[in-house]
């Protein structure tokens, strides 16, 4: 029985080595992949987002937490917006603005868009990103809409 404890906790200690020699904030399940078996690596996994040294963002996307100044408690490490970004980026999902965020950028409303929208061009995307209680939101650029948004 200790040798398995000894094994559990190696494979948890190798984790988090890997976790803290990442760049970013975002950890991809994959990149655990030769460490262990799957079964392993969801029970470790687990265990670090039930301790909260990691944050489950999606499916096999985790990301890192620092502990607040204020509050002493551990929170993502980045802000939601910049959770979701490197999230598509090492996904290898291109995605922009959202139409409502591109207008304010542009100067053409006033309004600042409270939903985290992103455009996926033709692109159909079923993934979840949430941390917390925000959620991106996505919206498909179709035909219709580039005609109606070009100058």
């Amino acid at each position: 029985m200790s040798a398995q404890t000894t094994r559990k906790s190696t494979l948890e200690q190798r984790v988090l080595r890997t976790i803290d020699k990442q760049e970013g904030v975002i950890i991809l399940r994959r990149d655990f992949a030769g460490l262990g078996s799957a079964a392993q690596l969801s029970r470790t996994l687990a265990k670090l987002v039930e301790s909260k040294a990691l944050v489950r963002v999606g499916h096999g996307i985790y990301a890192k937490t620092r502990k607040n100044r204020f509050t002493g408690e551990l929170t993502p490490a980045a802000p939601f917006e910049t959770i979701a970004a490197q999230a598509f980026r090492r996904l290898g999902i291109d995605v922009g603005h959202g139409r409502l965020a591109r207008e304010y950028n542009e100067g053409k409303s006033t309004q600042v868009p409270v939903q985290p929208v992103v455009t996926t061009g033709k692109r159909r995307i079923s993934r979840k990103i949430r941390v917390g209680s925000k959620i991106v939101l996505y919206e498909r650029m179709t035909e219709r809409r580039r005609k109606n948004d070009r100058p």
